[in-house]
C-alpha cells in the first residue's frame, strides 16, 4: 500500500519536475517485476495466485501438526499423568 501511495505522490510531483515521473515509472516497474517473497509481484498479469495457495498450504500443514500434537489421545494421556501426579502428592 505504501508503494502505491508513493507512486501517486511521485506522479504528482512530476508536474514540477519530469524526473519525478521517471522515479514513479521505476517504482511501477519494480513493483510489477519483483515479487514480495514468492508468487510474483503484487501486480500479476497472468492471474496466478501461487502465493495465496502456498499460504494456504503452510497454514494447513501447521494445523495438521497441531492436531497430531494435541489430539484427543494425547489429552487423555496428559490427564492420566496429571491424576498420577496428584495421587502421589496426596
Amino acid at each position: 500500500m505504501f508503494v502505491l501511495i508513493l507512486i501517486v505522490v511521485l506522479f504528482g510531483l512530476g508536474f514540477l519536475n519530469p524526473l519525478w515521473w521517471v522515479a514513479a515509472a521505476v517504482l511501477v516497474f519494480g513493483a510489477t517485476r519483483h515479487g514480495r517473497d514468492r508468487g510474483g509481484g503484487w501486480i500479476r498479469g497472468d492471474g496466478s495466485d501461487l502465493g495465496e495457495y502456498r499460504d494456504y498450504e503452510n497454514r494447513r500443514d501447521r494445523l495438521d501438526r497441531w492436531d497430531r500434537r494435541y489430539s484427543r489421545q494425547h489429552r487423555a494421556r496428559w490427564r492420566r499423568e496429571d491424576r498420577r501426579d496428584h495421587e502421589r502428592r496426596g
